[in-house]
């Protein structure tokens, strides 16, 4: 089974990260669903090539180094083991249009094993997220998940919002974040 030059290229670029001394990297859309054949008797081999092109992006990196796959939106139902089988220690899922549905998938009947980065507001809106309706978000989200799993990010990347949208709303989040720390540390 051949690997694409991007898988080694991708490789290069997490070691690079490493050497400079970055220990979390995110890797970009690995695609399980969205590259899926049209037809099914394709989809296990799909599954199992992209797994493997995870599995050596990923291969010899240091026990500190992080590394997180962005998933987009996605049908995890159908990859679920897919995704569990491509070791990466964090899945980011785009997750603001699902009211935490993608999320149950997590939580009912799989055991993940890794942390979950769903997004907390959605970054394709041209608005600033008071801190009541993240931390509204934020608290659905532990309904489903472990506080110890769940990382806290807006959905995908913010390159479609003004500096002026996405300063306040960082800050909101980070509030936000702090504070239900504060408060889950002190519930134990």
């Amino acid at each position: 089974m051949g690997y694409s030059c991007i898988t080694l290229a991708i490789k290069d670029e997490v070691e690079d990260h490493e050497k400079a001394g970055i220990t979390v990297t995110r890797i970009d859309e690995a695609a399980l669903r969205e590259g899926l054949r049209l037809r099914k008797f394709e989809h296990a081999f799909h599954l199992d090539w992209a797994n493997h092109s995870s599995r050596i992006t990923n291969v010899g990196v240091q026990v500190m180094t992080q590394i997180h796959a962005h998933m987009c939106y996605s049908n995890f139902n159908i990859i679920t083991h897919s995704i569990i089988d491509m070791d990466t220690d964090v899945i980011t899922i785009e997750n603001s249009h699902s009211d935490e549905k993608l999320l149950l998938v997590f939580h009912k009947g799989v055991k993940y094993g890794a942390e979950i980065d769903p997004g907390v507001y959605d970054i394709h809106l041209p608005r600033i997220p008071s801190t009541e309706e993240i931390a509204d978000r934020i608290n659905n989200m532990l309904a489903v998940l472990e506080t110890n799993i769940l990382w806290v990010n807006p959905d995908y990347g913010l390159k479609t919002r003004k500096y002026t949208e996405v300063k306040p709303a960082r800050q909101n989040m980070v509030a936000v974040a702090k504070q239900l720390r504060t408060q889950l540390a002190t519930d134990k």
